[in-house]
């Protein structure tokens, strides 16, 4: 024990923090102190009269590791704004689960042999009692895992729900939006009296086979083959996310092949549109709409039909391509289809078996013939990543098809090539080539000797290579249209209208969003609620027989594959559970013989409707209550989208978590179920929280915690020199930091007190564990200007505080107030750091001063906000104690300042004027001083120059 505590046994140090943190969070357990009231069900209560406020962290996978002080960063912002608002009288509703399906858990359990629920549990046990340490107010009742049976029934219910509908792009959704999921039971009965055409065989001649298959053409859910990330290494599938730039698994570093496997796919592109439009319905970052929007890529422009000649009997063809620039269609002098294009597949019947008359030699690429040209580059692009092929730089590969196409607006035969960088997964899988307005285009056309055709007139600077900037259309009349002098919109709309008359082209808006495939050859998930019968057709199953679970198996580990074989075939391991898979049910037609999925839903599913569940986390009978639904999530005003008030997390899931959440609750609201189109109606990225890392002699990391010395001395560990460098907080940097280990040394309030005033909450900043020791001395005399160290008594006092204290108080109270409403939580913290070192300067705290800084340090600091505030006298806790406000709004009022006004460089008078004067009001009173009239006598001045609120210099005039 030090000296300082022999004297001072009241002191603020960090084992009086420790036991006033421990003390409150057990009281708020007990009282229910951050409990939220429903409107109805079995979490109805009174504060459902209330304004709602709805916030959110989102949903955190439980590591084994534990937290890092990076991790709380949302967390201690989110917990600040739900205590605020909670002490603005509202209804809050702030919660956390845990997401907890997924590779992660299954891999340890495959290296160790641990059931992947045993680790998940431990680890979610670790995760709960460090958020409870630092003091989150969450409502534990509303708390659960992805992985509980009774959520995993209704994430199954969803699915079903999503499978059972399909998208009527002549529907209107609730909020007046073209194009609207409706149940497939309405499909089926539009076929069935022919008010919708099968498009084929009439639906009367139909089997139940043929009109099952009929409907799954439909279906927001569906079974395709499709291609997807096989990763051997992981023995599944991986999402695009999950794949680095480099073509290998982000878990693990495996390679990654394309293959082509039968999957459960989302229709996510039905929703395509009103994804990207409603992103105007909400307040999010723009960045974040941005990178949106991008994923989404709507194109505008027009689908060209180029024609092919037929070859060795095949049928006439047509090759269609998808552009944007349909007024540059004169200049395309060849085009470039996919390796996987059916133009040219293994049973292609186009592909001539030797070389065209007047085939130049660098298309050929060497190869005796077109069919040996083709194969031998479809091998060999097999074998390469998406990122691979279309990488910017290097040299363009590609040969000839020996395939011609007519190029409708002229008629020229143009050749056709095979190349890599086209991909079949986006657009048509075909490209019409503009080499002098396309710099990829360009350089193809340069390396295979093919013609460039200029269209659109360059800049007068322009010397070489493509022209990719705008100008007036040349080089582009027929017969029947003529372009050239135009501008690109009118030359766009023009050609567009030409093509659909001439029957060789359409307006089209494209997106670049791809379906969502949906299926992990993974054990640790949830399984697909349906059945499949002898001829491997699908069966919903009925909601009685939700939830399906997971059966126990002893091998987590895919079946017969091969880590470094591409060609190898993904299994789960849910194949071993033979019991389990083979099922005998009567599905309404009799006891019958079915299998079940051996595939598990991606762990996205799981957090695609969490925030729902949070607002009715134990109904048993539907998804959620419309009232409870409404009340937490409906719109707050007319025109708004409805959602949550506030959803804080990092911006690497910009894209495709809340892609897909979006997309999930709309269906949701297409369908009914929920009042608001969408799921987030406000959303907060945090920035990240960096640390030093120290690399050796070797470039290897060494752990942080144990380096020595300075910038100025430079940096050791065991003596040797490191080198200190800056990044991301995590294991592979050995730079780790536990918030135990700050709690145990400051006490949880000095942590979430130091990590709301590293700066703005959306900017990254360094961790630097020596300056915590700011927050920690700010608490200190906080809690020395209302107790004394020695005695423990209370040492405010009743006497009314002085006017320059209570302006301050004032002043103090309206900016924590608009920091705190904008979630600049550092700013906050600085303007009560003034107020609270304004306090210690004084003999005696007033209490009028010292209760609302005590209310105002609450969201930030609130373990010994609710000590001082006990102390004070109070016997309720202040969660619920109104945020305090000016009553008297004369305290606001600024204290006046001189003005100097200066007349030809010589003080000829002074203005006493508010802090707050804007320049043209000083100007005005600086003009009008008698001083100011006479010199200027009538006259204007040449310049009057204003450095509001101390000073006016006026310049005459000559």
């Amino acid at each position: 024990m030090s000296e300082a505590t022999d004297t001072t046994p009241h002191r603020y140090d960090q084992h009086l923090a420790g036991e006033i943190e421990q003390r409150w969070q057990d009281q708020w357990k007990r009282s229910g102190a951050f409990y939220a009231d429903n409107p109805v069900g079995d979490l109805a209560g009174s504060l459902a009269s209330k304004k709602p406020y709805y916030l959110l962290d989102m949903f955190p996978f439980p590591s084994g590791a534990g937290l890092h002080v990076g991790h709380p960063l949302g967390y201690i912002a989110t917990d600040t704004m739900a205590r605020y608002h909670r002490m603005k009288g509202e209804n809050v509703l702030y919660t956390m689960g845990f997401d907890a399906f997924g590779l992660p858990a299954e891999q340890y359990a495959i290296s160790t042999g641990q059931h992947p629920r045993v680790t998940t549990d431990q680890n979610v046990a670790n995760m709960r009692r460090q958020l409870r340490r630092i003091g989150l107010s969450h409502d534990s009742r509303r708390s659960f895992q992805t992985t509980d049976s009774d959520y995993v029934k209704w994430t199954q219910w969803i699915f079903l729900k999503i499978y059972n509908s399909f998208y009527d792009e002549n529907a209107v959704a609730p909020d007046g939006s073209q194009g609207a999921a409706r149940p497939i039971t309405q499909l089926r009965d539009e076929f069935a009296s022919g008010a919708r055409e099968t498009g084929g065989k009439p639906w009367d001649q139909m089997d139940e086979g043929e009109r099952g298959e009929l409907l799954d053409q439909y279906r927001l859910a569906y079974v395709a083959e499709a291609p997807v990330n096989w990763c051997p290494g992981l023995g599944t599938v991986l999402a695009d996310e999950e794949v680095t730039n480099e073509g290998r698994s982000e878990r693990g570093n495996y390679p990654v092949f394309k293959s082509r496997l039968r999957q459960w796919m989302m229709r996510i592109t039905a929703y395509a549109s009103r994804l990207a439009d409603d992103l105007e319905t909400v307040d999010w970052p723009h960045k974040v709409v941005a990178q949106q929007r991008n994923w989404i890529g709507r194109s505008h422009g027009a689908y060209v039909h180029f024609a092919v000649a037929p070859n060795q009997g095949s049928a006439l063809e047509q090759l269609e391509v998808f552009t944007t620039r349909p007024d540059t269609l004169f200049g395309a002098t060849f085009m470039v289809v996919a390796p996987e294009h059916p133009l040219v597949g293994t049973d292609s019947v186009t592909v001539p078996d030797s070389w065209p008359e007047g085939t130049r030699a660098a298309w050929t690429g060497g190869y005796a013939s077109p069919r040996e040209a083709v194969q031998s580059y479809r091998d060999w692009a097999a074998a390469r990543t998406e990122e691979e092929r279309t990488a910017d730089g290097g040299q363009k590969t590609g040969v000839f098809t020996g395939i011609f196409g007519t190029n409708p607006v002229n008629g020229k035969q143009i050749p056709v090539f095979i190349a890599d960088y086209v991909l079949m997964g986006y657009g048509t899988g075909a490209i019409m080539a503009v080499p002098a307005h396309d710099e990829r285009d360009y350089d193809f056309a340069k390396q295979f000797d093919l013609d460039i055709v200029t269209t659109i007139q360059p800049g007068p600077d322009h010397e070489e290579g493509a022209w990719t900037g705008d100008g007036q259309i040349v080089n582009s009349a027929n017969d029947a249209i003529n372009l050239n002098g135009l501008d690109k919109a009118h030359a766009i709309e023009k050609v567009t209208q030409w093509l659909d008359s001439a029957g060789v082209g359409r307006a089209a808006t494209t997106f670049r969003l791809r379906d969502w495939l949906f299926s992990r050859q993974r054990y640790w998930g949830e399984p697909f609620p349906v059945v499949y019968d002898e001829q491997g057709r699908a069966h919903a199953l009925p909601q009685s027989h939700l939830p399906v679970t997971l059966p126990e198996v002893d091998d987590f580990r895919p079946r017969t594959f091969d880590p470094d074989d591409a060609n190898s075939s993904p299994e789960a391991s849910l194949g071993r559970a033979r019991d389990w898979v083979e099922v005998e049910l009567d599905l309404g037609d009799g006891l019958k013989t079915y299998h079940r999925d051996t595939n598990t839903m991606p762990n996205w599913a799981g957090s695609c409707w969490y925030e729902l569940r949070y607002a009715d986390p134990h109904n048993e009978e539907m998804l959620i209550d419309p009232q409870n639904e409404q009340y937490w999530m409906g719109p707050r005003r007319d025109g708004e989208s409805g959602g949550t008030d506030l959803y804080v997390g990092g911006v690497e899931h910009a894209v495709l978590h809340l892609l897909y959440a979006r997309f999930w609750h709309k269906v949701l609201f297409d369908l009914g179920y929920v009042s608001s189109s969408e799921p987030f109606h406000k959303l907060f990225n945090q920035g990240y929280v960096q640390g030093y890392a120290f690399t050796d002699a070797r470039g290897q990391y060494v752990p942080a915690a144990e380096v020595e010395g300075d910038e100025q001395t430079g940096w050791t560990y065991r003596g040797e020199t490191v080198e200190r460098e800056y990044g991301k907080i995590g294991k592979s940097l050995k730079n780790v930091i536990s918030p135990d280990e700050i709690c145990d040394e400051y006490g949880a309030d000095t942590f979430r007190l130091y990590e709301m005033s590293m700066g703005p909450l959306e900017i990254s900043r360094p961790w630097d564990t020596r300056a915590v020791v700011g927050s920690y001395r700010f608490l200190q005399r906080l809690w020395r200007n209302a107790i004394d160290e020695k005695t423990g008594a209370l040492t405010v006092s009743e006497e009314p505080a002085d006017l320059k204290t209570r302006k301050l108080v004032a002043r103090t109270i309206h900016e924590v107030t608009d920091e705190y409403e904008h979630m600049r939580l550092n700013t906050a913290a600085a303007r009560m750091i003034v107020l609270n070192n304004h306090l210690t300067g004084l003999k005696q705290v007033p209490r009028e001063a010292m209760e609302p800084l005590v209310l105002m340090v609450a969201p930030l600091a609130p373990h010994i906000a609710e000590e001082l505030w006990q102390r004070l006298g109070h016997t309720q806790s202040l969660t619920r104690e109104p945020f305090p406000v000016v009553t008297d709004e004369s305290l606001l009022e600024e204290d006046a300042v001189t003005c100097v006004v200066q007349i030809a460089g010589k003080v000829r008078a002074r203005l006493e004027v508010k802090p707050s004067i804007d320049e043209d009001e000083l100007r005005q009173l600086a003009l009008e001083t008698e001083a100011a009239q006479k010199a200027l006598g009538g006259r204007e001045p040449l310049k009057v120059i204003v450095r509001a609120p101390k000073l006016v210099s006026i310049v005459l005039p000559k």
